[in-house]
């Protein structure tokens, strides 16, 4: 199965990169992972949604082609950053690539509440008629206190988080079964 991971923070050493980083490693033996960064992504302009930059169209292709996506957000101001809400103008409009495909929310923040608002808001927005993604539920990853979970290599250290984290990843590949 492949699945597109689009990380919510385009800074260098994000927690969300390290995240999915991690689950591109550690469970590349369950499905093909392809982390997505929205570096490139100019602001969303209606005015070229119809030929949009190519960064864009490679982007929107990717998702297209994935059987799943992986959303990895941080959480700024209890909600997604503007560069998640941007990636998300994009895919919600003309060829719709995310209507009917399956999602799985997680984040991870220096707060104790991880990236919960966020993850909620986010939730919401993808089931705008737009989008229309179903998102696996009652698997929610909110990663606390992220700077104490993660090592000088990216690797997440928190023993129950990582117990935690391959319960969902479980959950997560059979119930991406029902969509393949």
């Amino acid at each position: 199965m492949k699945v597109v991971a689009i990380v919510g923070s385009i800074r260098k050493e994000s927690y969300n990169l390290m995240l999915a980083q991690y689950i591109e490693k550690k469970y590349s033996n369950q499905f093909d992972l392809e982390i997505l960064r929205l570096n490139d992504i100019p602001m969303y302009n209606q005015d070229t949604e119809n030929e949009p930059p190519q960064s864009v169209v490679d982007f929107k292709q990717k998702v297209k082609e994935a059987d799943a996506v992986l959303w990895v957000t941080p959480e700024y101001n209890a909600s997604i950053p503007g560069v998640l809400g941007n990636a998300i103008d994009w895919l919600s409009r003309v060829d719709q690539v995310m209507i009917g495909k399956p999602s799985l929310i997680m984040g991870a923040s220096m707060g104790n509440l991880g990236t919960v608002k966020a993850q909620g808001h986010l939730r919401d927005i993808l089931f705008a008629p737009g989008l229309g993604s179903p998102v696996l539920q009652r698997n929610e990853v909110y990663v606390g206190a992220a700077h104490n979970k993660f090592d000088s290599n990216g690797n997440l250290t928190d023993e129950s988080t990582v117990k935690f984290l391959d319960s969902v990843i479980e959950n997560f590949v059979e119930w991406m079964k029902l969509y393949v």
